[in-house]
């Protein structure tokens, strides 16, 4: 299938307003390239952070990119958006010059053309996650190597939530220990488990297509004999206790299933829990502490906050 890319190199100030108007044109979603990204400063702890490449923003402003199936009807759609750009000078919003341009995408390209932003990072002190396609060479010789095909839709395991999780695991894993892994996605937290030491991992996703993603990324790292990845909702198909629960969830989520967790946890387990934006923090720790959980300690990347705490 082909779609048409449709580009304004527009202002700052017009970037939501333009964003609407293609919005409002059919397009599913946008892409923002800002000249700003540039410059901006940001922390390089375990090499997360690239270099940007100039070539790939604009000299100045930014530019808003929409994709929409290209048709027949594409003369006249673009047409209404150029009428609708217009109008926002109405509004006193600089768009710049309404340059409009178009350009057909295949989408097989499209689909694939993350890939190269995505390389091997070093995410914590043993752990470098490494996409199927890049041939690597460890540096040191207890370094833990997650082979990884995320596909579109469930990361590239150096989201700060993810990087947390797997430092937290790296502290608090023990050989034989028995971990599951709520909201597994790619699965990535559940093969760290597993080349940890850990004895058994239950992995567990409510979408069937995070479970086949993360039941090919077991086999891919060769621990499918420690790691079962099944389709459920939070813990409500676990009844076994476990020494390690890990979840990577929402702080709503996780306020949700709090008594569950410590009623799964064994005395004197782990229970870690991220994806928790900051302001959120003190009301998941209060929740944790209500259910039962002592709060052994809290990590804490960009906005994102990941809690370890432990039953008695």
């Amino acid at each position: 299938m082909k779609w048409t890319e449709i580009s304004l190199l527009t202002t700052n100030e017009a970037v939501e307003a333009v964003s609407n108007t293609f919005h409002e044109a059919g397009a599913s979603g946008v892409v923002i390239e800002d000249s700003t990204e540039i410059v901006k400063e940001r922390k390089d702890q375990f090499g997360e952070i690239y270099q940007l490449n100039p070539n790939d923003y604009p000299k100045n402003g930014v530019v808003v990119k929409a994709y929409l199936p290209a048709s027949s009807f594409l003369a006249e759609t673009v047409e209404e958006i150029k009428l609708a750009l217009a109008n926002l000078k109405n509004f006193d919003i600089n768009i710049g010059d309404q340059l409009l341009k178009t350009a057909v995408v295949d989408e097989e390209d499209w689909a694939t053309a993350w890939k190269q932003y995505y390389h091997p990072v070093k995410i914590s002190e043993r752990f470098t996650i490494v996409p199927t396609w890049e041939d690597y060479t460890p540096v040191n010789t207890d370094e833990l190597i997650i082979e990884l095909d995320p596909g579109m839709a469930f990361g590239t395991g150096t989201h700060p939530t993810t990087v947390m999780c797997l430092q937290a695991l790296e502290k608090v894993v023990k050989t034989d220990d028995v971990v599951i892994d709520v909201g597994t996605g790619s699965g990535v937290l559940s093969i760290g488990a597993a080349l940890l030491g850990a004895r058994k991992v239950h992995a567990l996703d409510l979408d069937e297509v995070a479970v086949k993603a993360a039941r090919e990324n077991v086999e891919l790292n060769r621990v499918s004999d420690r790691v079962e990845v099944f389709h459920g909702n939070l813990l409500d198909s676990v009844s076994a206790p476990a020494d390690i629960v890990v979840g990577n969830l929402l702080a709503e989520i996780i306020l949700s299933f709090t008594d569950d967790a410590f009623s799964i946890v064994k005395p004197g387990g782990k229970y870690i829990t991220s994806g928790i934006i900051g302001f959120k923090k003190d009301e998941v720790k209060e929740a944790l502490e209500k259910s039962g959980f002592t709060i052994d300690e809290v990590l804490m990347m960009e906005d994102w906050v990941a809690i370890i705490a432990s039953r008695p």
